[in-house]
């Protein structure tokens, strides 16, 4: 990945504003490739239409769509070892398995409706592979991988693992219109299980047709909606599935409304008003940060990959 030196800087700089949010721009799924030999997805972002101050402080998103695995009678399917610094990962399974194993000594499978959060901070090393038996025995793998910013005082914070399983998300009921899980932040007075460095709000929610999902947040954070399945009305816009909503910080509220069964993963997040620099799984703030972060990996500062 090409070296990328920027500040994320903050263009609406105000009081807070009451109201809905207007749209700043639908974006389509990105082509999809191959994460290691086991995650078929498409980059939401970081990708030039979308600035990074605008997704701040989301770095990355990958999504992989429901896709049916054969059995595999030998090896493994996934991503080998691997480093990363400044930042964390975030992995959400909606079906299949996903064995998650650290050099910091956390190991853990996560099932459907799990989330892994991993916080990488000053150095870890890492392999994501699908579950043994789930491999062996094949199925559907729907998953998201998302990357979240540090800021500068926490990014040479100690590694971090939080598994967080489906029975601790909170599920708020929606009546009619559906439900949402709160994995962070907070909706309707209940608050999402992952501990954060900076204020984000993650729901994932599923929508019967016709149902309406507003969300209330301060106007000077970021807000997207991924559709990941369904289709909704945005205002006088539509948005399907493989599509991502971004709104204008413009407003004190966002809504949806679902035009048949949908799901939907809404983000949002103060921004991190700091440089941004990143070069392949390192995120840091100057290119010399960079720099010894290589420095270190190859020192074997990360530590070393478990027997």
């Amino acid at each position: 990945m090409a070296m990328n030196t920027g500040t994320v800087t903050r263009s609406d700089a105000r009081a807070p504003v009451i109201g809905p949010r207007t749209i700043a721009g639908i974006f389509r799924s990105t082509p999809f490739h191959w994460v290691g030999n086991g995650f078929y997805v498409s980059s939401y972002f970081p990708r030039a239409d979308l600035p990074a101050e605008r997704v701040s402080p989301f770095l990355l998103m990958d999504y992989g769509p429901p896709r049916e695995f054969a059995p595999l009678a030998s090896g493994q399917r996934g991503v080998g070892w691997h480093p990363h610094r400044g930042f964390e990962t975030v992995t959400v399974a909606w079906e299949g398995e996903v064995a998650h194993r650290d050099n910091a000594g956390n190991a853990g499978v996560i099932g459907p409706g799990d989330v892994q959060w991993m916080t990488a901070g000053a150095g870890i090393l890492h392999e994501e592979y699908h579950e043994r038996e789930f491999a062996r025995r094949g199925g559907l793998m729907h998953m998201m991988q998302l990357w979240v910013n540090l800021p500068k005082k926490d990014k040479m914070t100690a590694p971090g693992y939080q598994p967080i399983t489906t029975s601790q998300i909170p599920t708020v009921a929606l009546g009619d219109a559906g439900s949402l899980r709160v994995i962070a932040g907070e909706y309707a007075g209940a608050s999402g299980p992952a501990r954060v460095f900076t204020p984000i709000t993650m729901l994932d929610a599923r929508l019967a047709p016709g149902g309406r999902l507003p969300v209330a947040l301060p106007s000077t954070h970021n807000a997207l909606a991924i559709v990941t399945g369904g289709r909704v009305r945005v205002g006088e816009r539509h948005a399907s599935a493989g599509e991502l909503v971004l709104f204008e910080n413009d407003g004190s509220e966002l809504e949806l409304l679902a035009l048949e069964d949908t799901h939907v993963l809404v983000l949002a997040g103060e921004p991190i008003d700091e440089p941004i620099t990143q070069y392949g799984p390192f995120v840091m703030n100057t290119p010399e940060e960079i720099q010894q972060a290589f420095v270190d990996f190859r020192q074997g500062k990360f530590g070393a990959v478990p027997e």
